[in-house]
C-alpha cells in the first residue's frame, strides 16, 4: 500500500510540474491571459527578492522547491537595475547569470518564469540590450514572460509608453509572440492611464498591477476593474498582505479579499517575496538553506500564508 501511495504522489507531483507542456505558448485573449487551446489560465507563484541583496536564492534548488512543494506554476525574477555593485548597470554579467540561473530552473521543471527588469527608473540604453540578448537566447521557449519595467514612480504614462514601445519592439524582432507585462506609473497604480491609452503596436501585451492589501484598499480594484471593463488585460506581478513598505502588520483579511477578487477575474498573481530580509513582506527566516524545501517553522506568517494560498488553488 505503500509503494502505491508514493507512486501516486509521484505522478501527482509530475502532473504538476508539466504545466507548460500542457498548457503550451500563452496568448492574450480580450482581458484574459490563455494557453495555446485559447482557455483561460490562471498563474499563481512566487516572486524572488532582488537578486543583488538576495542572490543566494537564485538558485535551481529553491525554484524547484516552489515546484515541487508551495506548487508556483511561474516564478518571478526580480533581476535589480540599480541599489548597488551587483546590479546590471553596475555588473551585468553576474546580474544577468542569477537571472538566467532562475530562467534555466524553471524550464527544467516545466513552469512558466518572469524575467523582470527590475527598477523604478527607465534605463532605455540598458534595457534594450538586455531585452535583445534575453529574446534571441529565450524566446523561442514558451515558458518565458517578460516584464520590461517594475513600478515606474514618478514618469508619466507617455514616458513609460514611449519607452515600452522601444523595448517592446526589440523583443518581437526575435520572439513574436510571449507574453510582454508593461508596468504603468506610481508604482502600477494608475492603471487607468495606459486604460485611455494602451499601446497598439504589438500583441499579448498584459498591463501589471501591484497591491499590497494593508494600504492598498477598495479604491485600487475599483480603478482596476474599471480598466478590465476598458479592455485592458492585468496581470498582479507583485503582491503581498502587508503595508506598501513591505512590513508593518499582516492584513489577513484584506489579502483575502485581493484573492478573492483575483480569483473571480481569473488574474494572474505573483506574491513577493522569496528572500529573508527582516520585513514582514519577506517569506523566509533568517538563517533558511538556500534551496529549500523549507519547514513551515522556517517561515514568517507572510510565507506560511502564500504557501498555503497557491498551493490549494494551484491544483
Amino acid at each position: 500500500m505503500k509503494k502505491y501511495l508514493f507512486l501516486a504522489l509521484m505522478l501527482c507531483n509530475l502532473c504538476q510540474a508539466q504545466v507548460v507542456k500542457k498548457h503550451k505558448s500563452l496568448q492574450v485573449i480580450g482581458t484574459q491571459l490563455c494557453n495555446q487551446a485559447g482557455e483561460p489560465i490562471q498563474l499563481r507563484g512566487m516572486s524572488f527578492g532582488w537578486h543583488n541583496y538576495w542572490p543566494r536564492f537564485y538558485n535551481q534548488k529553491a525554484v524547484k522547491t516552489l515546484v515541487t512543494d508551495w506548487k508556483c506554476n511561474v516564478v518571478r525574477a526580480a533581476m535589480g537595475i540599480e541599489g548597488n555593485e551587483f546590479t546590471y548597470t553596475q555588473n551585468p554579467q553576474y546580474a544577468t547569470e542569477k537571472l538566467e540561473t532562475v530562467v534555466k530552473a524553471a524550464i527544467k521543471n516545466d513552469i512558466y518564469v518572469i524575467a523582470d527588469w527590475h527598477s523604478h527608473n527607465l534605463n532605455l540604453k540598458e534595457a534594450l540590450v538586455f531585452f535583445d540578448w534575453l529574446s534571441k537566447k529565450y524566446g523561442h521557449t514558451p515558458n518565458l514572460i517578460y516584464e520590461i519595467v517594475n513600478e515606474p514612480d514618478e514618469e508619466t504614462w507617455p514616458e513609460v509608453k514611449a519607452y515600452a514601445e522601444q523595448v517592446i519592439a526589440v523583443i518581437r524582432k526575435n520572439d513574436p509572440d510571449n507574453i510582454i507585462l508593461v508596468g504603468s506609473p506610481r508604482w502600477d497604480q494608475d492603471v487607468h492611464l495606459p486604460a485611455a491609452d494602451p499601446i497598439t503596436s504589438s500583441s499579448n501585451l498584459m498591463y501589471t498591477m501591484h497591491f499590497y492589501a494593508g494600504t492598498h484598499e477598495k479604491w485600487l480594484r475599483d480603478r482596476t476593474d474599471e480598466a478590465l471593463k476598458k479592455n485592458l488585460p492585468i496581470f498582479v506581478s507583485e503582491s503581498a498582505g502587508m503595508e506598501a513598505t513591505g512590513d508593518g502588520p499582516l492584513n489577513e483579511q484584506a489579502w483575502q479579499e485581493y484573492i478573492d477578487w483575483m480569483e473571480a477575474r481569473k488574474i494572474s498573481w505573483i506574491v513577493w517575496s522569496v528572500s529573508n530580509k527582516e520585513e514582514t513582506c519577506s517569506v523566509l527566516k533568517g538563517d533558511v538553506s538556500d534551496g529549500g524545501p523549507w519547514k513551515e517553522s522556517e517561515l514568517k506568517p507572510s510565507g506560511v500564508k502564500a504557501r498555503n494560498y497557491i498551493r490549494s488553488l494551484n491544483k
